[in-house]
């Protein structure tokens, strides 16, 4: 989604169904962007759904799965093929700028269900008796249109904040959110939809583990997108401003030699791999970092549209944050510009658990767990970010 405002100000939105978009991939669209295009780093967001029937990207889960030199090869190979098609990409659609007109609107779903709160095989039964789920849950459903000025329908960005992992087989697809966008153009043909996960990082489409299911949440989807385009939108004013900063996250302590070295024979697949490849980066004279550079946006269209851009799996306790503060046509996009691990709030973080807790090693940073700050941290971001975009 490539947008101009009356004074030459240009941003792209780029989505994607990949499962995640790591730096080793994004960074390199970004330098060829703005050498191509003289776009900067700020007016670019490159956001990812999470599919997990999708593929993996450069170094992402790099020690996740058990790989031969065939397979590091048809990953680096297919890498490098989206950064080229994903530059080739902007570029048509900046050569296809016209005038258009934005607007907004915000509906609901709720087949997301916070996984930290509630067990997976007991959801089914508590939803036939009608009785609550527990946990924190974002059901909204943003709405942006774009519209050609003979009234002809364009684009429609839309997000929900859910885990893609309905499915959990080796076959491609676009899991609820291709299903939604297939449903949506099929609604309107010429129309592009474009899907956004807007904090879902502990959230999970429940009960799942069917394609009938994945569908139905998809139809779901789509059908609170239809609903908010029946009703009476809200116009978007002309104007860009676009804010940009990465950040040191910080890990709670860097994993030691001795803690990699005593993990070789772990019984968990996984943490040996990691092991064994963290090993072999301190023999060769690498040294760990402490933090990690996190990637925040801030993007303002006109006076009524506020994005904010979140890099990696973001849990809903943040997007709930910001729209209390900021109000009514907030948007808070997670996943985005780099997978780097979950991000817990402050909240989850004490809690504990798979999100909050030590569960960095899966994603290949050298620490187990983000140290406490890190919402602190984030949110002070956002609104230094916010700030600039008002002024």
């Amino acid at each position: 989604l490539a947008l101009e405002d009356d004074q030459g100000r240009r941003v792209v939105l780029i989505t994607s169904d990949f499962e995640g978009v790591p730096k080793s991939m994004s960074d390199p669209v970004f330098e060829q962007l703005q050498k191509q295009f003289q776009l900067e780093r700020q007016d670019v967001m490159f956001t990812f759904s999470h599919n997990h029937c999708g593929p993996r990207l450069g170094d992402d889960l790099v020690d996740y799965y058990p790989v031969d030199a065939e397979q590091v090869e048809l990953v680096k190979e297919y890498t490098g093929l989206m950064v080229t098609k994903c530059v080739a990409m902007v570029g048509e659609a900046l050569a296809q700028l016209a005038p258009a007109r934005l607007q907004i609107g915000e509906g609901k779903t709720t087949f997301a269900v916070n996984r930290r709160d509630n067990r997976e095989a007991e959801v089914p039964d508590l939803l036939a008796k009608g009785l609550p789920l527990k946990g924190v849950v974002d059901h909204a459903v943003p709405v942006l249109t774009v519209t050609r000025p003979d009234g002809t329908l364009s684009a429609v960005l839309f997000g929900y904040a859910c885990h893609p992992t309905t499915l959990s087989f080796f076959t491609w697809c676009g899991d609820y959110p291709g299903f939604a966008q297939l449903e949506i153009e099929r609604n309107h043909p010429g129309t592009t939809a474009m899907f956004v996960n807007t904090c879902g990082g502990d959230q999970n489409p429940i009960p799942r583990r069917s394609l009938e299911l994945c569908q139905r949440y998809g139809q779901m989807l789509a059908a609170a997108v239809e609903e908010v385009l029946r009703q009476p939108l809200k116009p978007v004013s002309p104007g860009l401003r676009t804010a940009f900063e990465l950040i040191d996250l910080p890990y709670l302590s860097v994993v030691s030699r001795e803690e990699l070295t005593g993990l070789l024979q772990d019984t968990n697949a996984l943490r040996a791999r990691w092991a064994a490849r963290l090993l072999k980066d301190l023999d060769a004279g690498k040294k760990f970092e402490s933090a990690y550079p996190y990637p925040i946006h801030a993007w303002r269209l006109g006076e009524e549209l506020l994005v904010i851009g979140m890099g990696a799996e973001a849990v809903v306790d943040y997007a709930l944050r910001f729209k209390r503060e900021f109000g009514p046509g907030t948007w808070v996009c997670g996943y985005a510009d780099d997978q780097i691990a979950y991000i817990p709030s402050r909240r989850v973080w004490e809690e504990g658990g798979y999100e909050g807790g030590s569960s960095l090693y899966e994603y290949g940073r050298p620490a187990f767990r983000w140290s406490g700050e890190v919402e602190e941290r984030i949110v002070a971001c956002v609104h230094r970010l916010a700030e600039k975009v008002r002024e």
